[in-house]
Order: C-alpha cells, then sequence, then structure tokens
C-alpha cells in the first residue's frame, strides 16, 4: 500500500571524518614502531633487560594510577564536604593517562607516559583540550551530543527549591478527583 509520500533518496553518503580514516593506520604504524624499538633494544642490550624494562613500567605505571586515583578521590571529597564541586586542572585525568601509557609494553609508550607526569605538560595540555572542549561546545549543532552537553553545562541544577503548585488540565479539575483539591506544596 503506498501512502503517496516520497521515499527519501540518499544520494550521497555522510562525508568520513579524518579521525576516523586515520585512528586505525596511526594505531598500526605505532604498534609496529613499538615493536620494532624493542627487538632493537633486545638485540644490543640483551633480552633480559627488554623484559626488566617491561616489568618496571608495568609496576610504574599501576603505581601512578593508583596514586592518581586517591588524589582524585581525595579532591572529590573534599569538595563534597565544601559544598561544591571539585576545582578542574587537577592533572589526575593526565597522570592517570601517562600512568596507563607507562604500563602498555614498549618504550615510546612509556616515553610518552613519562612527559604527561611532567607538571607544566598537565597544565598546558589541559589548558588546550578545554580550550578545544569549549569551541566544540560552541560549533555544535541543535540535536547533536555536544548541543546536550551545552544545554547541561547552561541549565546545571544550583540546588536551590523553588515552592509551587501542580495544575493539571482535566476535565472536571482537580475537584472530581477522588482525594479533592491538594493543599498547596511548602517547605
Amino acid at each position: 500500500m503506498t501512502t503517496g509520500a516520497p521515499t527519501p533518496t540518499y544520494s550521497a553518503r555522510p562525508r568520513r571524518s579524518r579521525l576516523r580514516t586515520f585512528l586505525p593506520l596511526g594505531i598500526a604504524a605505532w604498534l609496529v614502531l613499538e615493536i620494532w624499538l624493542l627487538t632493537v633494544v633486545a638485540d644490543a642490550a640483551g633480552g633480559l633487560l627488554v623484559f626488566l624494562l617491561l616489568v618496571a613500567g608495568l609496576v610504574l605505571g599501576s603505581v601512578v594510577i593508583k596514586r592518581a586515583g586517591r588524589r582524585a578521590f581525595q579532591a572529590l571529597n573534599e569538595a563534597l564536604q565544601r559544598g561544591g564541586t571539585p576545582e578542574s586542572g587537577g592533572g589526575n585525568g593526565l597522570m592517570m593517562l601517562g600512568g596507563l601509557l607507562i604500563m602498555l609494553p614498549g618504550l615510546v609508550s612509556d616515553a610518552l607516559g613519562l612527559v604527561l607526569l611532567i607538571p607544566p605538560v598537565q597544565k598546558g595540555l589541559s589548558r588546550y583540550a578545554e580550550r578545544t572542549f569549549d569551541r566544540k561546545l560552541r560549533e555544535a549543532t541543535p540535536g547533536s551530543l555536544g548541543d546536550a552537553f551545552q544545554q547541561a553545562r547552561m541549565h546545571r541544577p544550583d540546588g536551590k527549591v523553588v515552592q509551587g503548585e501542580v495544575i493539571r488540565d482535566e476535565p472536571g479539575g482537580a475537584q472530581d478527583s477522588p482525594e479533592g483539591p491538594r493543599p498547596p506544596l511548602t517547605g
């Protein structure tokens, strides 16, 4: 059965983002580089040294992640006791990312993880990420995920209570209900 409504035609596929195109290629190149570098170091210094480097990276990364998690939890506790929100720029997220990169097997990821543990690098990256995030939110189109984040940021609940009364538009009004009229809500 036809309704007479035109069938939508999709003439052009949506354009694929550069990130979705190059991210798998970048990950593959990074993995090849890590494996090649590990084999070069193993040939030069020996397999036992490479194994010890990988174990040390695993231990150091877990210590860094544990410490960053503890710091983040303490900041959250202090903020909740004050009745506010935790301050941004603590660097705990970047410290956790650095610990994760140190834990991953490979020398390039270890070097990147160690660089992320340097406080000036953390501050610079967090400022850059915040500016980029704010810019992306301002450019968000209505109905997109970025627009939802923008709406959540604009209409953040501040904990104030507004007294009011609910009025229903039903035939006969609230007097016809079995309970009768309700008194207004008071705090």
